[in-house]
C-alpha cells in the first residue's frame, strides 16, 4: 500500500448508468467516469464494470491500493456475492463480484449498500460535521454521534452510523427502511409510497392527466411553473412527506439520531420535508383516545433559519441539588435535527465507499471477506 493516504476507485453501481470515481485523502482524482448498465447480459455487466475500473486508473495513472464500491441489494456484501437483483436481474442466482474484481486487479475489493455508504460519507465528510460545527459555534454542550440516512429516488434507502461505525447489521441487512409498512395504506410496504413511481401513480390518479412526466415535471407542475393541476401535484409530494414521516419517526423512536436526506425526489424538498416535520411532531393516540407526541424529541427543519435558529437555541439549564448548595447542568428540550445532503448523494456514496477501505487499510484491519 502507498505510504501516503489510499487511493480507492469508488463505483455507484445503478440499473441504468454506473458511476465511477477515483479518491484519495477526500480529493476526487478525476472527473465521474459514467458508463451504461447492461442489466440483462452477465458477461456484458462485468466487462463494463472492469474497463470503468481501469479507465480511472489509467487517468491517474498510479496503482490504486483498492477498490470499494456500493451496489444494490440483496447481496451478501461481505461474501462479495451479488443476488437476486430486480433493477440488474443478470446477477440472478447470485454472483461472485468481489473475488472476481479482486483476482482482476489483485487488489482488496469491499461491497456495500448504496444507502449504507450514503449515510457513512454524510457523517463523515457532509451533514453531521456541519451540525456539529454550528452547535460548537452556540457553545452548547450537546453533539450528536450517530446519523441516519435516507435516500429518495426509484427506490426508499436508509444507512446508518453509530458513534463512527456502519452499522450493516448480521446479515448485510441493516437500515432496510423500504421494508416498513406504508402509512396511508398498510397492506403495502413503504417504497410503494417513497419513490418516483408513486409521485407519478398519485398525481395521475388525482389529476387525471395521465400524460407521461417526471417527478421533476410534476414539482414544476407544483410550483406552477408548468401547466397542470397544481393541488393534485403539491399533494403527491405531500403524501410522500407523509409517509416518509411515519417511517422516520419509527427509526428516530428507536435511534435517536438526526437525519439526512438525498436522492433525487430531495430536490421537491420545498414540499417534503416540511411535511416530514409536522408529522414527526404531531400526535398519536392512546387507547382511550388521548393524544400524546408522536415522538419524544422535537424534529426541526435543519434547512429552515427560522427552525435552524430555534434548535441551535441553547438549551442548556441547571438544577439544584434537593438540601445541598450545588446545581447540575441538564438539556432542556430533545432535539431531532433533519436536513439534506451537503455532499450530493453520488458524492456521499463515493467518500463513504472511501472511508469505509480508508479505515480498513490503514488500520490494518482483516475481514472474512469472500468466503
Amino acid at each position: 500500500m502507498n505510504k501516503e493516504a489510499p487511493i480507492v476507485l469508488t463505483l455507484d453501481a445503478g440499473g441504468t448508468n454506473l458511476s465511477f470515481m477515483a479518491i484519495q485523502d477526500d480529493l476526487f482524482l478525476t472527473q465521474t467516469v459514467t458508463k451504461e448498465t447492461d442489466s440483462s447480459d452477465l458477461d456484458n455487466c462485468l466487462q463494463t464494470i472492469t474497463e470503468g475500473f481501469y479507465e480511472l486508473i489509467a487517468l491517474i495513472g498510479k496503482q490504486p491500493d483498492a477498490i470499494s464500491f456500493a451496489f444494490p441489494g440483496p447481496s451478501d456484501y461481505l461474501g462479495g456475492v451479488i443476488g437476486d437483483l430486480i433493477n440488474i436481474p443478470c446477477f440472478k442466482g447470485g454472483v461472485a463480484l468481489g473475488s472476481y474484481l479482486e483476482n482482476q486487479f489483485k487488489i482488496p475489493v469491499f461491497i456495500n449498500n448504496d444507502g449504507d455508504l450514503f449515510a457513512y460519507g454524510e457523517y463523515m465528510k457532509g451533514f453531521l460535521p456541519e451540525l456539529n460545527a454550528e452547535i460548537q459555534n452556540t457553545n452548547s454542550r450537546r453533539t450528536y454521534k450517530s446519523l441516519f440516512g435516507i435516500t429518495l429516488g426509484t427506490g426508499f434507502g436508509g444507512g446508518l452510523v453509530i458513534n463512527g461505525q456502519l452499522i450493516t447489521g448480521e446479515n448485510s441487512a441493516s437500515s432496510e427502511i423500504w421494508l416498513m409498512r406504508h402509512f396511508q395504506n398498510q397492506k403495502v410496504y413503504v417504497e410503494e409510497g417513497v419513490s418516483v413511481r408513486s409521485i407519478k401513480s398519485d398525481y395521475a390518479a388525482y389529476s387525471g392527466d395521465h400524460r407521461e412526466l417526471s417527478p421533476e415535471d410534476i414539482f414544476a407542475i407544483a410550483k406552477k411553473t408548468k401547466d397542470g393541476n397544481q393541488k393534485a401535484a403539491w399533494k403527491s409530494f405531500e403524501n410522500t412527506g407523509i409517509n416518509i414521516g411515519e417511517a422516520l419517526a419509527n427509526v428516530i423512536a428507536l435511534l435517536d439520531c438526526p437525519i439526512v436526506i438525498g436522492g433525487g425526489l430531495s430536490g421537491a424538498s420545498e414540499i417534503i420535508l416540511p411535511t416530514i416535520i409536522r408529522h414527526l411532531n404531531g400526535a398519536i393516540e392512546t387507547k382511550d383516545g388521548n393524544r400524546i407526541p408522536r415522538l419524544v424529541s422535537t424534529a426541526y427543519n435543519f434547512d429552515n433559519n427560522v427552525e435552524r435558529t430555534k434548535f441551535l437555541k441553547n438549551s442548556f439549564r441547571k438544577a439544584k441539588v434537593p438540601h445541598f448548595n450545588k446545581e447540575v447542568g441538564y438539556i432542556e428540550e430533545k432535539k431531532i435535527p433533519l436536513g439534506l445532503s451537503r455532499l450530493g448523494t453520488n458524492k456521499a456514496t463515493a467518500l463513504g465507499a472511501y472511508h469505509f477501505a480508508r479505515n480498513i487499510l490503514t488500520q490494518d484491519l482483516q475481514l472474512n471477506r469472500f468466503i
